[in-house]
Formats: structure tokens, sequence, C-alpha cells
């Protein structure tokens, strides 16, 4: 036998390999669908009980329980910002029973903030839905001589270094939201970390600070009370809670967006089936009256993306955050 035949052999028993392959791929793909799930659904929430990502992942559980015909059970596994968990699930087999509640932090600020995170939260996460998403509001005191988002740039700009805000720590969302500020206002904003947000805030109540980019439950509250003046809020779109505060987006700065979100994610390689099966649970389950509810009482706005809308925005979230985070000159881990 030449060369050339043992050649073209091979070539032609490669092409039925991959056919073959192609059509195991087509065929097990309805059936994926139609059997999946035979075993009960786990989703990692990466925090302690007792948060809005636990309850909020109690909620679709719950939900999504019935219609799937398996139970969905709720695991938390806390630890170093959410990391802990998200990492769980990413070793974890990808065939649609182990899940992640994921959130900002751990699926996009952390690959800023972290050389040594274990995972990339694009690379290692098939997206299932973007769920919800808050956004943070910025605030001053009542009191304060800022009425307005063009008031904060003008000064940071004539008074460079002397516009505090303050925020629970570094590295966190309401950070974040001011570093993206400054890079997009070409300005810096002075940042104050404090251990918690209520800390922050009562400083910020106080007149210690300038500012705060705050969670709009908790802010909301006081801005209705005529402790607070809410100048912008950092969604694209205003909030209901709010309705007469403009975006942030709609005064000087139009490209600038910082939203809180959450989604439900499953590891890299899941089955397109498996994924888009539960994308249609989940999406049902935010479509009931009950949770819409939830949402609305909380603050939350309902996404609802779709796996490839989903993945797609994680991809651009990562690279926005670690260019504020390489501006800034923030400390990585």
């Amino acid at each position: 036998m030449t060369g050339v035949i043992r050649r073209d052999m091979l070539k032609g028993a490669a092409a039925l390999v991959g056919a073959a392959a192609m059509a195991l791929v087509a065929s097990v793909g309805p059936v994926l669908a139609d059997t999946y799930p035979s075993k009960p659904v786990t989703i990692v929430v990466p925090f302690p009980p007792g948060g809005s990502t636990d309850l909020l992942a109690r909620q679709i559980a719950e939900k999504i329980a019935g219609p799937l015909g398996q139970p969905v059970v709720v695991e938390n596994r806390g630890g170093a910002g959410g990391t802990v968990g998200a990492f769980h699930v990413v070793k974890s087999a990808p065939d649609g029973y182990t899940l992640l509640m994921g959130v900002t932090g751990s699926n996009a600020i952390s690959a800023a903030l972290r050389d040594d995170l274990p995972y990339d939260p694009v690379k290692d996460f098939a997206p299932v839905s973007l769920v919800v998403s808050a956004p943070l509001v910025l605030v001053v005191n009542a009191d304060s001589k800022f009425k307005t988002v063009q008031d904060v740039v003008a000064h940071a700009k004539a008074k460079p270094g002397t516009f505090t805000h303050g925020s629970p720590g570094v590295g966190t969302s309401m950070h974040m939201a001011g570093e993206l500020f400054g890079l997009q206002s070409d300005t810096k904003l002075v940042h104050v970390p404090y251990k918690g947000s209520a800390a922050a805030l009562q400083d910020l109540l106080g007149g210690q600070i300038d500012a705060m980019f705050g969670d709009l439950l908790v802010v909301s509250e006081h801005v209705k009370a005529g402790k607070l003046r809410a100048l912008g809020v950092t969604s694209m779109k205003r909030h209901p809670m709010l309705p007469d505060t403009p975006t942030i987006a709609e005064t000087v700065l139009p490209k600038y967006e910082a939203t809180s979100w959450q989604g439900v994610f499953a590891p890299a390689g899941t089955p397109a089936p498996v994924l888009t099966r539960l994308y249609q649970e989940v999406s049902k389950a935010l479509a009931t009256d009950e949770l819409k509810a939830f949402f609305a009482q909380r603050g939350f706005l309902v996404e609802g993306r779709t796996p490839d809308e989903s993945k797609a925005f994680i991809a651009a979230e990562v690279p926005k955050w670690k260019e504020v985070v390489k501006a800034a000159g923030i400390k990585t881990q």
C-alpha cells in the first residue's frame, strides 16, 4: 500500500468519524432536553444564608422545582467575596445539576481585583440567565451644596482631590461605581472605605463625607425622609422607586452604567439543550406575579436575559472593571 493511498484512507476514515460524531451530538441534544433533569439540582449561593442573593436563589429554586420535576436545593458556600462558591461550581460536572447564583463580584469584578483568581469568569461558566439587576444611587446630604451630578463634576474638576465618597470597602460595587464615575468624567474622587455600608451611611448623614454610591433600597428611605438628596441612579434607565431622579447617563456621562446584578450560571461545557431548558424555566419563574412583587419590593429590575445575551454581557463587564481597576491604581490581591 503506497503512502498516498494510506493517507487518503486515513482522511476518509477521519471524515467518517467526524460525521459520526456530529450525528451523535445532534441526536444527543433532544435526548438531553427530554431526560434532564433525572435527579435533584443544586443552586450554590456563594454567600451565607439570609442575604439578598440567598433569598433570590430560594425563590427561583421553589418556582422551577415543579416544572423540572425534581427537587432544587440551595447550598450556601460563602467565602472570599463569593469566589469560594463560584470555584466549587467551576469544578463541578458540566451536566446542569450544579449551578451558581453568581453576582457582579464573583463573576466580573473579582477578575479585575485578584491576580490569583482560580477561575475565568467568562471562559469557565456557561450563563443560564442574567436574572436581575439593581442600580446604585449617588446621594449627598440634604444640606449639601451639590444639587446635580453636573455640580459634582464641576467641583471635582475645579478642586481635584476634595470630593469624598464613602463605600463599604475597597473593591465593593459602591467603590467601583465611584471609580468608574471618576474615569468617565476625567476627575479624581477621594474614596473613603468603611467597614460596611452602615458606617459609611452614618458619616454621610452626619456630613463627614460628601457622597456615597449607595444601595437603592437603603438610601431611598432616607431620600424620601428628606435626609439625603439623590443626584443620579447608576443604571441606564430611571428606577421606579425614584422616578424623578435622573440616571447619571442622562446628565453628563452618557455611557455611565454600574449596576449590581445576579444571575444563574452553570459550568462551562454544559450542553446547550440543558441551558435552554433551565433558561425557559427561570424565565417563566421571573414572569410570575409572586416573583415580580418580590423584586419590586427590593428594588430589583428583572433582566431575564438569554444564555447568549448573558454571556455577551459578562464578556463586556470583565474588561470594563479591569480598566477601572487599572486606571484607579487599585491594588489587586
